[in-house]
């Protein structure tokens, strides 16, 4: 057996801990978008495969037996090249992924189907908003000049986003209820818009929108082939208990 977790996520690390204790064979790797990822107890590699060919030809020369998706739920490019080139190797390829967010009682949500969508939904007169998206589609939302985004991001951009107005506050999760309330009063945020990453390591700022009245902007999560899921780290360590390797598949 061998293992490789795409990461990026909690769960992701966990993951790799609960392999590592096992003495399971894995190698993990990261996109390389964070400045400095978190470290992890099995070997590690940064950067972009190349595509799905690129993907496939790592797993034929690291002789992969099993691929776990753990990247995070919006990563939509990867868990797309990550069942195709499993395909493609005949290896199985399994998603650790998180349930999405439901609304609850109290909730002022208005789900979007993706980012130009909650463009569109930020059109009005100027309001105060926390933009917790992350840095990649920033952009996107000068097309609102309008309005004041609170920005939280885990690095500092590299350049100024180009939104007129703006404050960016560095933060890495899990957040507090306490930490989000304080954030959210303190820069008098009128809106939230997120993204449906699920999860207990960002959901206190909804829960802080509820107490507040505000409402959310939703981005829902974009749609995937058909795939095997797992939601906690155990489900995975019995996938791979019985999820033969493709050796024992063909009877080498």
């Amino acid at each position: 057996m061998n293992v490789l977790i795409l990461g990026g996520t909690t769960e992701a690390s966990a993951l790799a801990h609960a392999l590592a204790e096992r003495s399971v064979p894995a190698l993990f790797s990261y996109a390389g978008r964070v400045a400095a990822p978190k470290s992890q107890p099995l070997p590690t590699r940064v950067g972009g495969f190349g595509g799905v060919e690129g993907l496939a030809a790592f797993l034929a020369d690291n002789r992969i037996t099993h691929l776990v998706d753990a990247t995070h739920p919006f990563a939509e490019r990867m868990s797309r090249n990550a069942i195709l080139a499993a395909q493609q190797n005949r290896i199985p390829c399994l998603a650790l992924t998180r349930p999405p967010w439901v609304p609850q009682a109290g909730d002022r949500w208005q789900r979007v189907a993706g980012i130009e969508a909650a463009v569109d939904a930020l059109a009005g007169p100027p309001e105060r908003i926390l933009l917790a998206i992350g840095r990649q589609h920033l952009t996107a939302f000068a097309a609102r000049p309008q309005h004041h985004y609170l920005l939280r991001l885990v690095d500092r951009p590299e350049a100024p986003p180009p939104l007129p107005h703006h404050h960016v506050v560095i933060d890495r999760g899990p957040f507090t209820l306490a930490g989000d309330l304080s954030l959210l009063r303190e820069h008098g945020i009128q809106c939230l818009v997120c993204k449906n990453s699920g999860g207990d390591g960002a959901v206190s700022k909804l829960t802080a929108a509820r107490q507040l009245g505000l409402p959310v902007v939703m981005i829902e999560r974009p749609a995937l082939p058909e795939r095997r899921e797992a939601h906690c780290v155990e489900a995975v360590l019995a996938w791979l208990d019985h999820e033969p390797a493709p050796d024992t598949e063909r009877g080498v």
